[in-house]
């Protein structure tokens, strides 16, 4: 089966008052990035649509499912691994503004963050998946640190985040039903050209 993970488009950086966690929706630049996403993949066949339950992947599958009239699936091990906190801020943004807290995210040696867990809840999430749908075509919109843990086990890498998918970027594998998992494509944008800078 092919397996297609889907980064979500460009969302709105949020702190919360409170301490509850921040789940920023899509800015206007990454609604429009969903849209080319969406129009970029309308003519290639997919037979079941997942989601992160996170506001920014929901929103940027929803053009995805109302192209392809599928309902997305929210499944909650392809939340992102910082879904309990009380800010988000673009990763990129991030490195400019705290060098060193994105430096430790990208090494996996921030501590405030059990990134070896989360690729465990990844990993088994995604494995479910592709055995719930052998010889099909899978998309699941989801988030950078996802990708990066998939495609880390894929590759037969410790886990870590290695490298920072472009919004909305697609990435796509195979899923063989003895086991085997590879890449077919990793970080594919051609579909965000001419929208300036925001890509990510």
């Amino acid at each position: 089966m092919e397996l297609i993970l889907i980064r979500h488009g460009l969302p709105l950086q949020v702190e919360t008052k409170d301490g509850t966690p921040a789940d920023p929706p899509l800015s206007e630049v990454g609604h429009q990035q969903a849209q080319r996403m969406a129009k970029w993949l309308e003519g290639e066949h997919i037979d079941h649509l997942y989601s992160s339950p996170m506001q920014r992947a929901v929103q940027t599958a929803a053009p995805l499912a109302a192209l392809k009239g599928l309902e997305p699936v929210l499944r909650e091990g392809v939340a992102e691994y910082d879904r309990q906190a009380d800010h988000y801020i673009p990763v990129e943004d991030l490195k400019k503004s705290d060098y060193d807290r994105w430096l430790r995210i990208m090494s996996g040696k921030n501590v405030d963050i059990n990134f070896p867990k989360f690729c465990v809840e990844v990993v088994t999430t995604l494995n479910e998946i592709i055995d719930s749908h052998r010889g099909k075509t899978v998309a699941v919109t989801c988030h950078g640190g996802v990708v990066n843990a998939w495609t880390a086990h894929v590759m037969g890498m410790e886990p870590r985040m290695f490298f920072n998918p472009n919004y909305t970027s697609i990435s796509r594998y195979m899923g063989a039903s003895s086991g085997e998992r590879s890449i077919i494509t990793l970080n594919e944008h051609t579909h965000l050209q001419g929208l300036g800078s925001n890509l990510g």
